[in-house]
């Protein structure tokens, strides 16, 4: 069977076999949410497991969705050679079930978010949903919404404010800032090793700054660095972290991230949040070692923030010991690297106190 990509088969599925079904029931219809196929990055392998025709249908709040469950009974057994039932480890405890999901726009991006986004997204709100959850919910594909609820929604996070946008790009270099100096400490201690685990933790750290210059919100590590070849700075940015990954010694694994954070650092003053940074590398303390000195960019896009509760968060957060700047621990998932933190909700908006949201 040849491949199909999801989101054109999901498109296929709804309008031959879904939409029929409804029997003309007021409601709107997307794939959004988990699944490489809502990315646009589905492949052959995809379809080894948890892989299948897929459609959310929404109803109005009021709607009873009885009648539509009950219609939906009626889909078949496969659609172009795929099974309509199917069992899939995320959904329905497992078992086998056919994956047109009915519900509510307000219920569906509640549950994703904590929040519906036509609510208002607050401080807290963006802070704590996952730029992986942000991208399921704003890449995916529309097949019906003739009340706009689903553009709307999507609209509204299109983007950070642009205040919360300093915030997290502030933190974003504050990242970098913490850890370029131990490329060459480590290396120059002899621990090539080392060296490596800390410029390849600092490219991540880069590919995610690249995602927030660019306003593009990074997916999951699996497709994060499919996701970055698509970015505009990504010819200019990523054969430097390619060369950092791929040094052997640690001068050149240094001279490779400075590299990146040079054209990061140009690309960040480009984007008139802050006064310009001058992005040369420098000399750390009186040490042999080169670094960006990635804290200035923070100290730059702190400065102009005027968000009442941001500013309230910094003074919160105070400084961070011994350091010139401000403790930014940032959005979510820049503090926080667990699967099981960032992929439940309830547990992203449980790290509020965390992050000095409450």
């Amino acid at each position: 069977m040849t491949h199909s990509p999801g989101q054109a088969l999901a498109a296929r599925f709804y309008r031959s076999e879904v939409a029929p079904l409804l029997g003309g029931a007021p409601h709107a219809a997307a794939l959004l949410g988990d699944g490489s196929e809502v990315l646009g990055y589905d492949d052959p392998i995809s379809t080894d497991h948890d892989f299948g025709p897929r459609v959310q249908v929404f109803l109005s709040p009021a709607a009873d969705p009885a009648p539509v469950h009950a219609a939906l009974s009626a889909l078949p057994e496969r659609f172009e050679g795929h099974l309509v039932t199917f069992p899939d480890t995320d959904r329905y405890s497992g078992r086998p079930h056919h994956h047109v999901e009915v519900t509510t726009v307000e219920a569906y991006f509640s549950g994703i978010l904590g929040t519906d986004p036509l609510d208002r997204m607050g401080l807290a709100d963006w802070l704590l949903a996952p730029t992986q959850r942000l991208a399921t919910l704003t890449a995916g594909v529309v097949m019906h919404d003739p009340d706009h609820a689903l553009a709307r929604r999507r609209a509204a996070l299109s983007w950070y404010p642009d205040d919360v946008w300093r915030y997290v790009l502030a933190a974003g270099w504050l990242r970098v800032g913490q850890e370029e100096p131990f490329v060459g400490r480590t290396g120059g201690y002899g621990d090539e090793f080392g060296s490596a685990i800390v410029a390849a933790r600092l490219v991540r750290d880069l590919v995610r700054l690249t995602f927030l210059v660019e306003r593009r919100w990074a997916p999951y590590s699996k497709w994060l660095g499919r996701a970055f070849a698509d970015l505009r700075l990504a010819g200019e940015v990523g054969p430097h972290l390619r060369s950092a990954l791929a040094a052997d010694h640690w001068r050149d694994r240094e001279a490779a991230v400075c590299a990146a954070a040079y054209v990061l650092g140009q690309a960040t003053n480009r984007l008139g949040l802050a006064e310009p940074v001058d992005p040369s590398s420098r000399q750390f303390h009186d040490r042999d070692i080169r670094v960006v000195g990635a804290e200035r960019f923070t100290e730059a896009l702190v400065a102009p923030i005027t968000d009442p509760g941001l500013r309230g968060l910094l003074a919160r957060l105070g400084q961070r010991t011994g350091g010139t700047v401000g403790a930014l621990p940032g959005a979510i998932d820049q503090a926080v690297d667990s699967v099981d933190v960032l992929s439940h909700p309830a547990r992203c908006r449980a790290a509020a106190p965390m992050l000095g949201l409450a």
